[in-house]
């Protein structure tokens, strides 16, 4: 199955995780320290993998006027549905029907580790950016990503260790049950180089780069990046 697949598959599953209130890490740190490299408005900002819509409605709040755009039509009604709802389109990252040049900013929120195409979504955020645009994104760490800790628990200190190579581009699936709650994530594991390398022959240029970590002192995930957030301008 492609990914595309297999988050329509799953899209019922991630709107109770995503809509459960302060249960997903978007609520607890990573959707604030997303928005703090997020721009001021513009004319339009297109969110790129949507989802349900949680940072669409955020980014609306804030005074964006927001299309959201998700491969899965579940998670697309869902989010133009909701009492807040945000306009949707139903597309693949690599198609946008949308004419070049139209957007001030793209967002991609935790997506495009779940894309099939990285490389058509990325040229086809360079189209869709004007002049001086930019793109927002989040994705798994790449060292998350590639490696695990040692041990069961939530020792701090467990070594974290990669055993297969970080170069490689592979699939997997992460299977989490929280709070009654069982979510399974399809994606794809790619270096940074391979995201920057895309970057770099569409034109983006990286203006700000973040490594977040838990803000929990305790975790062992305040030591080893979770996620990975960037800024780049489309010159």
């Amino acid at each position: 199955m492609s990914l595309r697949e297999q988050w329509e598959d799953n899209a019922r599953a991630w709107l109770r995780w995503a809509r459960a209130p302060g249960h997903d890490s978007y609520d607890q740190f990573h959707g604030r320290r997303f928005l703090e490299l997020v721009p001021e408005p513009g004319r339009l900002t297109i969110d790129l993998g949507a989802g349900e819509g949680r940072l669409a409605r955020d980014l609306v709040r804030r005074g964006h006027r927001v299309l959201a755009v998700d491969a899965s039509p579940t998670l697309a009604r869902a989010c133009a549905t909701h009492e807040q709802g945000v306009p949707s389109v139903v597309a693949d990252a690599a198609a946008v029907p949308l004419v070049s040049g139209c957007a001030d900013l793209v967002v991609a929120f935790m997506s495009l580790q779940d894309v099939d195409d990285l490389a058509g979504a990325l040229a086809e955020v360079a189209r869709l950016l004007a002049p001086d645009g930019r793109l927002c994104l989040a994705i798994v760490h790449p060292l998350n990503s590639a490696g695990s800790f040692e041990g069961a628990g939530g020792d701090r200190d467990a070594p974290f260790v990669i055993r297969g190579s970080y170069l490689d581009v592979f699939r997997y699936q992460h299977e989490v049950e929280r709070d009654g709650l069982t979510m399974t994530f399809h994606s794809e594991h790619r270096s940074i180089e391979a995201y920057t390398r895309h970057l770099e022959r569409d034109g983006l240029v990286i203006e700000a780069l973040r490594e977040v970590t838990s803000d929990n002192a305790d975790d062992r995930w305040s030591r080893v990046p979770y996620f990975l957030h960037l800024c780049a301008r489309r010159a």
